[in-house]
């Protein structure tokens, strides 16, 4: 039974084997490798996945989610219509449906999936993707930190002993790590990032500057009317990779508002992001013990590190020109499913071996001299510490016979305990008749899925305590699991045999929304004529009204404002030669 790998990401999560001696990708039923990370609910309640839900999200962005990645390990809750979700319940349909994807291409059940988190996920986060994936009716035994895979997708293609940064900018997350390649082993040195910086930040930069210069009241807009200015700001951000100038057109309340902006604006007010980007460039390269000069290679990961910006500006920091050899939409998919091909025992690639770290420092909470002073931490893993790894520190009470004692777990790398996140607390007893202080060994063991174990030893007796830390908040039993998982089993999900017909449906509702005039009433007769072929149960006539509306819609998408009905008129004109001349 093949094990799949899964990169879920902020934007778009895609699915991926080992088979042939090589990492395939699988297609989803529209035939894309590519899925968008986007639920909806529709006035039926039923649910939208994937490119279907991004259409819709256009139109009505109040029944959609999207970038729930960024809140995996929260409380945080998605109302979408009648229905509320977490980001780990949004997550496992995503995963659900990839699980789906994969049994259709492969022909056979699978029960086990990788799946790549960003290097800078923290506890609470691995954990809840864990949950996910089981929630979606997956074993997943193993996370793999995304510029991990991209680097193995890299070292397939060129198996040469470097030192790489992998640089993964993302629509949500940022990672950047250092890693050296040597004897067939890929050894991960030093990660850090920002789990909240990414694509959507940008587009979120170029809107607020749209709605500065157009001087836009957002409290009189409606949700859809941002929703299009989002839009626009995107695209624009994606044609700035490409050409030289963009131009923004948003409809608000009947009237068309355009800006244009060239790759000097676009720099101007990305200033603070690139701000944002220096700080986890620089604690990587310290935390490697390495300079610029010791990176043989820089190589690009994630969909936003194709923008000449990003390049040029990563040129600027390091002095060296960062190399675009590995697709940065697929390479962490790609490295995922060699990973499964690994964990398989695969003859191509069995003896391959992957190290990893842990990306935060892990330690507790002690007393300063002066006992009213707040609470330090006390660091027992270092962060970039090579996994698996167990150490143990020794503490004493903080006063005379003591009766209790009391260990704060911590994760992060503030000096004071408050400011770093808790990871659970453990309450040991002081044995009584012990001596004025007593003594604990602490031992910390964290494993390569990201598991912390807790011995706490009383030193006069020998006395020990173990603990596995979970995150309360977000953990969920066994039967906890089973339970959300058979609800999450009974919503309806649009059928998937008509899921291109549903999305096309769907592009042209938001067609309709972002147009007027005579292009508006196009739409409206494009819409009908594919509907009554639908309603006709006609496969010929449904396959034949799905061509043409699909590229009726493409020349309205697409084509300047003055020249759509034109180029409209034209498309008829040539079908109706064409029908003319098979008569």
């Amino acid at each position: 039974m093949a094990i799949i790998g899964i990169d879920l990401g902020t934007t778009n999560s895609l699915v991926c084997v080992w088979k042939d001696g090589k990492s395939i990708l699988i297609p989803n039923s529209l035939g894309d490798v590519l899925t968008p990370s986007v639920i909806g609910v529709d006035e039926n309640e039923e649910i939208l996945i994937g490119k279907i839900a991004r259409e819709y999200q256009l139109v009505h962005p109040e029944c959609t989610a999207s970038s729930f990645k960024r809140f995996m390990g929260t409380d945080k809750l998605y109302k979408l219509r009648s229905k509320e979700f977490t980001a780990t319940d949004l997550s496992s349909i995503i995963l659900k449906r990839l699980k789906e994807d994969a049994e259709l291409f492969l022909g056979e059940e699978v029960k086990e999936a990788i799946i790549s988190v960003p290097a800078y996920f923290n506890d609470f986060q691995r954990n809840a993707t864990k949950i996910a994936g089981k929630l979606a009716g997956l074993h997943v035994e193993r996370l793999i930190n995304e510029p991990s895979a991209a680097v193995l997708t890299y070292y397939y293609e060129h198996p040469e002993e470097k030192t790489l940064l992998a640089f993964d900018f993302g629509g949500g997350t940022l990672d950047v790590s250092v890693v050296d390649i040597f004897d067939n082993v890929i050894e991960i040195v030093a990660v850090s990032g920002d789990n909240y910086l990414g694509g959507d930040d940008i587009d979120q930069t170029i809107a607020q500057r749209f709605i500065e210069e157009k001087e836009i009241n957002t409290s009189c807009i409606s949700e859809e009317e941002y929703a299009s200015i989002m839009k626009a700001a995107k695209r624009a951000k994606e044609q700035l990779t490409t050409i030289p100038n963009a131009v923004m057109e948003v409809r608000i309340d009947g009237s068309i508002f355009e800006m244009e902006m060239d790759s000097k604006a676009l720099l101007e007010i990305m200033n603070p992001i690139f701000g944002k980007i220096s700080k986890p460039l620089e604690r990587v390269l310290s935390d490697s013990g390495y300079l610029w000069e010791d990176i043989n290679d820089i190589i690009l990961i994630g969909g936003s590190s194709k923008m000449p910006l990003i390049q040029n500006y990563l040129q600027l920091i390091t002095g060296k020109k960062p190399l675009a050899m590995i697709d940065p939409d697929k390479a962490v998919a790609a490295g995922v499913g060699m990973y499964a091909g690994i964990k398989e025992r695969n003859e191509d690639i069995r003896d391959l071996v992957l190290t990893d770290i842990c990306p935060f420092t892990l330690g507790t909470a002690v007393v300063q001299n002066n006992i009213h002073a707040p609470t330090v931490m006390s660091p027992i893993i270092e962060r970039n510490s090579t996994l698996p790894i167990s150490r143990v520190e020794r503490y004493q009470t903080a006063t005379p016979h003591q009766k209790n004692c009391l260990f704060t777990i911590l994760q992060g790398e503030q000096r004071i305990a408050s400011e770093n996140i808790t990871l659970g607390k453990i309450e040991m007893k002081v044995p009584k008749g012990s001596n004025l202080y007593e003594e604990f060994d602490v031992r910390f063991t964290y494993d390569i899925n990201g598991i912390l174990e807790i011995d706490i030893t009383v030193v006069s007796t020998g006395e020990t305590l173990n603990q596995v830390i979970i995150n309360k908040g977000i953990h969920m039993s066994d039967e906890e699991i089973e339970n959300r998982r058979n609800e999450l089993q009974k919503l309806k999900i649009h059928p998937r045999d008509y899921e291109k017909n549903r999305l096309l449906l769907e592009k042209g509702a938001r067609l309709f929304t972002e147009n007027i005039g005579d292009v508006r009433t196009q739409i409206e007769n494009i819409l009908e004529y594919f509907e009554d072929a639908l309603n006709s149960q006609d496969k010929k006539k449904i396959k034949r009204a799905f061509i043409h509306t699909t590229e009726l819609f493409k020349i309205i998408d697409t084509a300047p404002k003055h020249l759509i009905m034109f180029y409209i008129s034209e498309y008829l004109r040539a079908q109706y030669v064409d029908d003319d001349t098979e008569e």
